[in-house]
């Protein structure tokens, strides 16, 4: 066990997290922020365990996680999820280590986030792109995990800036009424706080955000880690559930993603990572630039936006998709299906795809 680099405020130690947590006084984190290597199907050069080993394989960690935690902290965990091979369905994995982590390791499940990465290829190309059976993965499962119903948290450090129709609400005055759900949504609905609430859909796109350590990376001849997440979304749990000074852990450090965001919050950190060479990758992060605000949106489209009349939609496949479609003739229905969907978009004047929800960049 070595630490490999030193900061201001933590370290990267090149080392099993195994070897390295019985280290750990017991209560001593306030937070474990990490994206351990997924159940996948496919091998992955990072090392992952089968799908149906998975449960087994964390086990460990999940012990000393619930050891070393604080009462007061949280343990996040960046979890994607898996397709059964050889068939258009999902495994269950990622939900069933939830549930083992709270029914056998007595956490609690403070609240499930969704990270939707709208730059994420259309994967699994045999299901959504070739077969048209399915639609594009894009959403990881994050589970906001607690040792006590009542970790510390606050969401006033992550606000978001109000929507536009809100914005107007605020200008003109809310009427205080009755909802058809039977809310009673009263005149202080309409006082300036100033922002808004953040829903648990985080959308980031896991593209630009790394390119200062990809580029690093090429100059210094060194193998990136294949699969980071963007600063952004360490940086909205740590910041949301940690305060200035505060110990946080990741025990699958990667490229220390999760060290460079609590450097930059100034939080005491700690990664701790097996392969070398992403550890060498994970120094260039340091020293860490300023924090600079985020100002991109995404826009969501809505649903029916390119639907089409009713009367001409083909039937669907009675065997499900079963049958693998010839490439060529999906090409080219494809190709004149796009073309129409465009030419109906343009004669109608495009009012549906006007209709989209705004959400904020973290």
């Amino acid at each position: 066990m070595k630490k490999f680099f030193e900061t201001k405020y933590g370290c990267i130690f090149h080392a099993d997290s195994l070897e390295y947590m019985p280290m750990l006084k017991d209560s001593e984190v306030n937070l474990i922020m990490t994206s351990p290597p997924f159940g996948l199907v496919r091998k992955k050069d990072y090392g992952n365990a089968d799908a149906h080993e998975y449960l087994d394989w964390f086990r460990p960690f999940a012990e000393q996680f619930n050891r070393i935690l604080r009462d007061d902290g949280s343990l996040v965990i960046d979890i994607g999820g898996s397709w059964i091979p050889g068939q258009p369905t999902r495994s269950l994995y990622h939900y069933e280590l939830m549930i083992m982590l709270c029914r056998e390791y007595d956490f609690h499940l403070a609240q499930e986030f969704f990270w939707w990465n709208p730059s994420k290829l259309p994967t699994p190309a045999e299901w959504v792109n070739i077969r048209r059976i399915r639609v594009k993965d894009a959403i990881n499962c994050i589970w906001w995990l607690s040792k006590t119903p009542w970790p510390k948290a606050s969401n006033r450090r992550v606000l978001i800036p109000y929507s536009d129709s809100m914005k107007g609400l605020l200008k003109n005055g809310y009427k205080a009424k009755l909802r058809p759900s039977g809310h009673d949504i009263s005149d202080k609905f309409s006082k300036d706080n100033g922002a808004s609430i953040p829903p648990n859909l985080i959308a980031i796109a896991n593209t630009e955000s790394n390119s200062s350590y990809l580029n690093k990376c090429k100059e210094n001849g060194i193998k990136p880690h294949p699969a980071r997440f963007p600063i952004d979304l360490p940086e909205y749990f740590i910041r949301m559930l940690s305060d200035n000074g505060d110990f946080v852990f990741d025990p699958f450090g990667g490229s220390c993603v999760t060290g460079e965001a609590s450097e930059k919050l100034k939080r005491k950190w700690v990664c701790v990572e097996l392969e070398k060479e992403y550890i060498e990758g994970g120094k260039l992060r340091f020293p860490v630039k300023q924090i600079d605000r985020k100002a991109p949106t995404y826009n969501l489209s809505h649903p029916s936006a390119l639907w089409n009349d009713v009367t001409k939609e083909k039937p669907l496949p009675s065997d499900g998709g079963k049958k693998r479609p010839k490439i060529e003739n999906q090409t080219k229905r494809l190709k004149t299906d796009d073309k129409k969907h465009r030419s109906k978009a343009i004669r109608e004047g495009t009012h549906k795809c006007q209709q989209s929800v705004q959400m904020r960049l973290f």
